[in-house]
């Protein structure tokens, strides 16, 4: 038996409806028939740290290979990665996954952390594992972060993105042996059972609050629609698959690729969705979005952010979205029957209290409007929590405000940072528990008012009683003190956050 296995570790991230663990199944895939390893999903796990210390416990294990979103994850993560290297100071610790990419040097301080992956890892972490295991240098090996023996932090030069078409068949076989394929497979509003696939890396944009941007620097690699297609079929056939969340970063970067996806998934019965930017799918033809309705697209998820039009070039979006394309989207959403689902950003600093103050109600007033155009859109709303790109406009704006992340690792397992990047409740200090509050009740009047299509488990009573006792607030602006729709929404509602579940 060899002493040189792998623990695969994904900490739980949600408490229901889990996803394929498509990171770590990417990483498996990379050192699959080379080096022995195992999956440990936390999401699956009722006592993950007793499966991972059995493991342990057997002396054949020597790297412990954690991907690691910012969040929930972070309460198995850390502590379980201290653990395990307190009790064998041997073990190998390397993280991977966007929060040590995006907070690297708080993590690569902490003494229990050896090596970060910092963006994709199909080539750095089979590459890290040999040098590791023949006493190779691995200063030259690209996409990897680490101290040096006097403490300085390394960050070795990024690679090209890779062919996505050339890279090893994901081991969806292999994760059944220790997770049924069938049990990720859950009930959402496309389909009985939905699969969570990744057909592409990065995005071609350098949006300022976007957590992708420092990793992947305005960089985009697809698998064709040919692969996609073939991947998805033989995970019908399988396993039973009748519809796709598509989890990249941006899908629909090329219309002429999610044309030929649209074409071979035409007569397959299948429903889709994936994420996209406004100003990118409105250059395409009707005949392409008529095609992807056709072929199953029934939503798509769209960074609308703002309504205001130098908030979007604060913002530092790229391309052409504006206001008023918002809007005139929204429209031609409806024609095509795909719904399009806006998320909405409030909360950005602002010069004083009032011109944010200022700027909540304003995104507010817009996103009526936008419902007034296609009721059918589906309205996100986060709170701004700062993930901007060093450097950036944006950057230098919340330091100048006294924002600062953790110092340590450790200090990311207060609560509040745990919470932080859910984008609900952060910790900036331009914006007063008034603000916040004042934006989630209207979240509340405004869900009750147009309950989302995504919970099939409301009824069409339910629906009624609902838009009924918020219609008044709706219309009057009157958001403060809506307990009686907390009330019906607390046993009756659970808005969809696509960005928070199951990634």
């Amino acid at each position: 038996m060899g002493q040189n296995k792998v623990i695969l570790f994904n900490p739980r991230s949600a408490r229901s409806k889990h996803r394929v663990p498509n990171s770590i199944l990417q990483v498996g895939a990379s050192i699959h028939g080379t080096f022995e390893y195992v999956f440990v999903d936390g999401n699956m796990e009722k006592d993950p740290w007793g499966t991972i210390e059995k493991y342990l416990q057997t002396g054949e294990f020597k790297y412990f290979g954690t991907t690691v979103m910012p969040g929930p994850q972070l309460e198995q993560a850390i502590p379980f990665s201290k653990k395990a290297k307190e009790l064998y100071p041997e073990l190998i610790n390397i993280w991977g996954g966007y929060f040590p990419s995006n907070q690297y040097k708080v993590v690569a301080r902490a003494p229990y952390i050896d090596f970060i992956i910092n963006g994709p890892g199909d080539k750095a972490f089979p590459a890290l594992l040999d040098a590791l295991e023949y006493h190779k240098p691995y200063e030259f090996i690209p996409n990897l972060i680490y101290r040096s023996f006097d403490g300085t932090i390394i960050k070795t030069l990024k690679e090209e993105l890779l062919d996505q078409d050339a890279l090893p068949a994901l081991p969806y076989d292999y994760l059944n042996k220790f997770y049924p394929v069938k049990e990720y497979l859950t009930k959402t509003f496309l389909g009985k059972k939905t699969l969570a696939y990744h057909s592409s890396v990065g995005c071609p944009f350098k949006c300022s609050f976007c957590a992708v941007v420092p990793i992947y620097e305005a960089r985009w690699k697809g698998k064709s629609a040919q692969k996609i297609y073939e991947d998805v079929i033989r995970l019908k056939h399988k396993y039973g698959v009748d519809s796709i969340e598509f989890h990249d970063n941006n899908f629909f970067v090329s219309e002429k690729r999610v044309a030929e996806f649209s074409k071979l998934m035409l007569h397959e019965n299948m429903a889709w969705w994936g994420e996209a930017r406004i100003d990118t799918v409105d250059q395409f033809s009707d005949e392409t979005l008529s095609l992807m309705r056709k072929a199953g697209c029934k939503m798509i998820f769209f960074g609308a952010e703002s309504g205001n039009d130098n908030v979007l070039l604060q913002m530092d979006k790229g391309g052409k979205q504006s206001s008023s394309q918002i809007i005139s989207f929204a429209s031609r959403m409806k024609k095509f029957d795909i719904v399009p689902e806006y998320s909405f950003v409030l909360g950005l600093p602002g010069p004083s209290p009032q011109a944010v103050l200022d700027q909540i109600n304003a995104e507010i007033a817009f996103i009526k409007k936008v419902k007034e155009t296609n009721p059918d859109t589906e309205i996100i709303i986060y709170v701004y929590s700062p993930v901007p790109t060093e450097g950036s406009e944006l950057y230098k704006k919340i330091t100048a405000s006294g924002f600062e992340f953790p110092q340590k690792l450790d200090d990311w397992l207060d609560p509040k940072w745990l919470k932080f990047d859910l984008r609900k409740n952060p910790l900036t200090p331009w914006l007063t528990s008034e603000m916040i509050t004042k934006i989630q009740n209207f979240e509340t009047v405004l869900n009750a008012q147009f309950p989302t299509i995504s919970d099939a488990k409301l009824s069409g009573f339910q629906r009624k009683t609902m838009k009924l006792i918020s219609k008044l607030r709706y219309q009057l602006d009157i958001y403060a003190l809506p307990y009686e729709i907390k009330i019906l929404q607390k046993f009756w509602l659970r808005y969809r956050q696509p960005e928070i579940e199951g990634f």
